[in-house]
């Protein structure tokens, strides 16, 4: 049987089944790659920051000592803040333009060109921050009393966070300017090789990102197409992605010992600003409930499909006699905004500035970054999404995903380029809130079969976010820690991936011969280690903040879009105060993942009475 798969790009040209997909317009950052502003802007980047380390480089201690010192500091951060804005657009214009197609040369050697000559902008700003943390404490509280400079608080709190860890200023300028031909060079490598993978199924070469969504096909025998095509190209490439690995992975072992962290997950909890016990707690809490959510849901599942263990390509197979119908982009984006109008109008209006003014990109084309994401660029421009749309129900609940990134970026970014960021963990809190909001809207419409099949879909998200997450990093921490003792095979890397596999799925799930080479596409375990339990870390807490929402009379969503605001100048203990919560308190997590286990609960009860 040949599977017809159809580029939505194509088709919404045509009229059909998805409507006008929309393709996003970066002029706002640049006209082009050949936009003679691009290379005025690199110039200007480039001679900015000579003249920065010129008037401050081996001058910032001297000038902690002066009464002026807090006005100086607070201009100098200033400058620094406003070079880092346009390093920012340019990156910025690069990734996105390459995102678009990652293929192409062109694009490449732009993006690549781009990289360099920042980083050899960026070195001469190298100083700044370390001779700042060089300043002993008394001087700077005493510089932070001055309005100029203490507008900056947040971040110089941060900056001294990394003083234990910073090296020698030559050996951070090494560390710097080698990153293009290092870690930033395999990065690359390993997206232009899973762009150009194609996966061939019944005479079709599908790329990546729709051999994936074959494995949500009502079709069973689509999806075990589509997990034998991606068994076969990843076994294929093993020894590229197995190369890619351990150069990583060795790279992070040798920074992280030159700067002394003692955990190998310790620097993404700087970056992160979460203490190593909060991850801990969240990481067993999870491990925990692994029998009583994913264990416990997939039995159930395998008996829908009449089966004692489902095959892995079965794993996020819509419901056997449930009718699935192609979500056109007018549906999706209405569904979207009116649960976010519902919630809060100013936060509908944010959103609706992504459809209506072009910063969303929506097509799947071959070439185009796999996934999704919402990109803050700069405080002065404005974010953009990129999806991969076709229709299905999870693509629904991707856009509302991303647009509540947006929604917080844009919110974030008066904060300015250095306390607008937010740490990973907190990041993740408005887009899975976004998605909370969209599914709730659309449950409380839906007829008790409709209703089953969404709890069904939106627990099967929840785990691939809580419970697969974890496993994720598990994996990770298991590979990080075998790679100290040598070069690991394509072989060992596999056995590390199944042996979190197998705990965290359950026994109803037949991991088969092939899906050990899985591990292999998964990018964020190239472009940010131990990213992923921010995204469990975000799905407990917005599930723990949803429960205050639902008891709380009113000024929930004020108080929620303050904390969207506040971007990075705020701690998590500090942001969760006001609605009573404390991701210190074990208990915290417990309240996160009850909640999945009593939608679990609930499909239980439907399925006896449906």
């Amino acid at each position: 049987m040949k599977i017809a798969f159809e580029n939505p790009a194509s088709s919404s040209a045509s009229g059909g089944p998805l409507g006008a997909l929309p393709e996003w317009n970066l002029s706002d950052l640049y006209a082009g790659i050949d936009d003679p502003k691009v290379q005025a802007d690199l110039l200007k980047a480039d001679a900015d920051s000579i003249a920065f380390e010129k008037d401050f480089k081996g001058k910032l201690e001297d000038i902690a000592k002066t009464p002026a010192a807090g006005a100086t500091l607070g201009a100098a951060v200033r400058r620094y803040e406003e070079i880092d804005d346009l390093m920012g657009r340019l990156v910025s214009f690069a990734g996105l333009v390459r995102a678009q197609n990652t293929t192409d040369p062109k694009r490449g050697k732009f993006y690549g060109d781009v990289i360099e000559k920042i980083t050899g902008a960026s070195s001469h700003l190298l100083f700044f921050t370390l001779e700042l943390n060089r300043i002993d404490d008394t001087l700077i509280e005493r510089a932070l009393e001055d309005p100029i400079f203490g507008h900056y608080r947040p971040w110089v709190e941060d900056t001294r966070r990394e003083k234990p860890y910073q090296l020698e200023d030559r050996i951070e300028l090494l560390f710097h300017e080698k990153s293009v031909t290092g870690r930033g060079a395999w990065n690359r490598l390993f997206d232009e090789t899973i762009a150009d993978l194609r996966f061939e199924i019944d005479g079709e070469r599908l790329s990546l990102e729709p051999t994936l969504t074959l494995l949500q096909d009502a079709d069973e025998i689509k999806r075990a197409k589509a997990a034998g095509a991606l068994a076969h190209v990843f076994k294929e490439n093993l020894s590229t992605f197995a190369l890619v690995t351990n150069v990583l992975a060795k790279d992070k072992e040798i920074s992280d010992r030159w700067r002394g962290f003692e955990d190998i997950a310790d620097s993404r909890h700087l970056a992160n600003r979460v203490e190593r016990e909060v991850v801990d707690a969240l990481v067993e809490a999870v491990r925990a409930s692994f029998p009583i959510i994913s264990h416990r849901f997939y039995k159930m599942k395998a008996k829908w499909f009449g089966k004692e263990r489902l095959e892995h390509w079965d794993r996020n197979a819509p419901l056997p006699k449930v009718e699935q119908r192609t979500i056109a982009w007018p549906e999706a984006r209405e569904t979207v905004l009116s649960a976010y109008a519902a919630f809060s109008p100013r936060m509908a209006d944010i959103a609706r500035q992504f459809f209506d003014k072009n910063w969303i990109d929506a097509p799947v084309r071959p070439g185009k970054a796999s996934g999704a994401f919402a990109h803050p660029t700069v405080p002065s421009a404005h974010p953009y999404v990129l999806l991969n749309y076709m229709g299905k129900p999870r693509d629904v609940m991707t856009l509302a995903h991303e647009l509540g990134h947006g929604v917080h970026q844009v919110l974030a970014a008066p904060n300015g380029a250095l306390m607008a960021p937010t740490p990973l963990t907190l990041a993740e809190t408005a887009s899975v809130f976004g998605e909370m909001l969209t599914f709730r809207a659309l449950l409380a419409k839906a007829a008790p079969a409709q209703r089953k099949a969404m709890l069904v879909q939106k627990v099967e998200d929840m785990i691939n976010t809580v419970v697969r997450q974890i496993a994720f990093y598990t994996f990770e921490r298991k590979l990080h820690t075998e790679r100290k003792n040598g070069e690991l095979t394509p072989e060992k890397i596999c056995e590390l991936w199944m042996s979190v596999q197998g705990e965290s799925l359950g026994p109803a799930i037949h991991l088969g011969e092939g899906y050990e080479t899985y591990w292999a596409y998964i990018g964020h375990f190239i472009h940010a280690p131990f990213y992923v339990y921010a995204y469990a870390f975000g799905d407990c807490l917005v599930n723990s903040l949803y429960a205050v929402y639902e008891k709380a009379d009113s000024g929930f969503a004020e108080r929620y879009l303050a904390m969207l605001a506040a971007g990075g100048t705020k701690h998590h203990s500090e942001l969760l105060k006001p609605f009573g919560l404390d991701a210190r308190d074990p208990s915290f997590w417990q309240t996160g993942l009850k909640l999945i286990s009593s939608m679990i609960d609930e499909i239980e009860k439907l399925d006896k009475a449906v």
